[in-house]
């Protein structure tokens, strides 16, 4: 696959998605707030796991400007194991149930690579399936997505967490990543899946140096005509370099962000919602984004 680096090509993008039959437009950039319910992230671990917790972190980051609350009940920190369906399951269900009569209007995504859950969660109010596997861990997956007619964010990952980030290589990153995108995209739109949004999975078998790449040439993925979700949020590649911990590594994901947004982000999967709603302001305002 030959991949213009011209900086003057100019890609359509599909400016929207359709939640349960709201369309959700991308004219705007949207910011996603993270809610992990495991006692196993490598950030806020164990920070929401009680329904007084859950239910406080969701109202400060609805207040704080979210357009999209993303629950996660199993750790994907490199290193981490699967999860069983159930156990998952079993997890989310108060959480999703809690929120969702709370904040009849929220928008709600939940990340699952289990296609059962994919069905509990969406049969129970969720309106965006985020699978960090991209149907790898769950060949269901896909056809399960289709059934449901929910939105889809697609990821690129090499491995699984458990071993992803022992010594990723690639040929050529881009041209592999891209090659993958379009293959999937192709059976999910066989299979009648409308609603995709890719993630170029920053940290997901990637190094430091694979991670700058994706971010320096993300502009190229929106050749795929599809919105682009961003995950940098107090990662690796921030504290690598800057020499940081996740916890100082705020000012750092600002940054990485608004190169994003300037690239052609239009989600951005961030702990901290209340910063990243300036950074996409001030980015509109200059009319950059």
């Amino acid at each position: 696959m030959q991949i213009s680096s011209d900086k003057n090509t100019i890609f359509s993008s599909n400016q929207t998605i359709n939640c349960r039959g709201k369309l959700i437009n991308f004219n705007k950039a949207l910011v996603m707030g993270i809610l992990n319910i495991t006692d196993d992230s490598f950030f806020d671990g164990g920070k929401h796991i009680t329904e007084a917790q859950w239910m406080a972190h969701t109202c400060k980051m609805l207040l704080d400007g979210a357009d999209i609350i993303d629950i996660g009940a199993a750790s994907t920190r490199p290193g981490a194991k699967l999860i069983s369906a159930d156990e998952e399951a079993e997890i989310l269900l108060p959480v999703i149930r809690s929120i969702r009569k709370e904040y009849p209007d929220a928008l709600i995504s939940v990340d699952t690579y289990h296609s059962n859950v994919a069905k509990i969660s969406a049969d129970n109010g969720v309106d965006i399936i985020n699978d960090i596997s991209g149907g790898e861990f769950d060949k269901a997956m896909f056809s399960t997505i289709a059934q449901l007619k929910v939105p889809y964010i697609l990821m690129h990952i090499k491995g699984a967490p458990e071993n992803m980030q022992q010594n990723p290589i690639y040929e050529n990153l881009i041209e592999e990543m891209m090659l993958y995108f379009a293959e999937k995209i192709n059976t999910l739109r066989l299979l009648g899946v409308n609603d995709i949004i890719l993630d170029p999975g920053f940290g997901f078998g990637k190094t430091v140096e694979h991670n700058y790449e994706i971010l320096q040439k993300l502009d190229l993925f929106k050749f795929h005509e599809l919105p682009i979700l961003v995950g940098l949020s107090r990662k690796s590649m921030i504290n690598k370099v800057l020499n940081t911990s996740p916890a100082e590594a705020l000012n750092g994901t600002t940054v990485l962000n608004t190169i994003a947004l300037l690239k052609g982000a239009k989600i951005v999967r961030v702990h901290d919602v209340k910063e990243a709603v300036e950074a996409v302001k001030l980015c509109e305002t200059m009319n950059f984004i």
